[in-house]
């Protein structure tokens, strides 16, 4: 399960860099016509950092099971299911975030995404306590910070979806912001796992 699911997260960030490119004939002005793709590099920096942010959390997960069964099995490829379609909204933001109707639409759908990302991350992780899927010896306090540490990012991306109906631009840097929120203390989380 973590080998197949570490190959759709890792297909899936590859597949971002797809959405960035300079229209042909620009080479009268090439510069400047890398400079016009700003939307490209921002929608992918963030889609990239989130992508890395659900793959933390999901190692994780894996790293603290013990066994897994078939409905485990199945909410991880809903998951990936959701994960495997982010390129599709980044590409969206990426081409409409400096159009304004057509921006809010675009960043709704965007965080719709991520929101359903990070919810089925936190469903995949309560499933595994609630069903005694995870390793014996996680005590109560390690028990309850993993449970914290993979929950917090629902109300972000919630916040910034509401945000980009209405400032699409700033929601997309509140993306980023959640992505290493997420990234930095699950980071260190995951090492004192790995030493213990």
């Amino acid at each position: 399960m973590e080998a197949f699911s570490d190959g759709v997260f890792a297909i899936a960030i590859t597949l971002l860099v797809l959405d960035i490119a300079v229209p042909s004939g620009s080479e009268d002005d090439l510069l400047g016509a890398l400079a016009d793709q700003w939307p490209s590099y921002l929608a992918y920096l963030v889609s990239f950092s989130t992508i890395g942010a659900i793959w933390f959390k999901h190692t994780v997960v894996t790293h603290n099971l013990e066994h897994s069964t078939s409905t485990l099995i199945r909410l991880n490829l809903l998951l990936l299911l959701v994960v495997s379609f982010l390129p599709f909204p980044t590409g969206l933001l990426a081409e409409y975030i400096e159009e304004a109707d057509a921006a809010r639409v675009a960043s709704t759908v965007y965080g719709t995404n991520l929101l359903l990302t990070s919810a089925l991350v936190s469903v995949l992780w309560r499933y595994s306590v609630s069903s005694g899927l995870v390793r014996p010896g996680i005590g109560d306090q390690e028990m309850k910070a993993l449970t914290a540490g993979l929950t917090p990012s629902l109300a972000g991306y919630a916040v910034m979806t509401l945000l980009g109906l209405f400032f699409p631009v700033f929601a997309l840097v509140g993306y980023l912001a959640v992505a290493v929120f997420i990234i930095v203390p699950l980071s260190a989380l995951r090492l004192r796992g790995h030493q213990a």
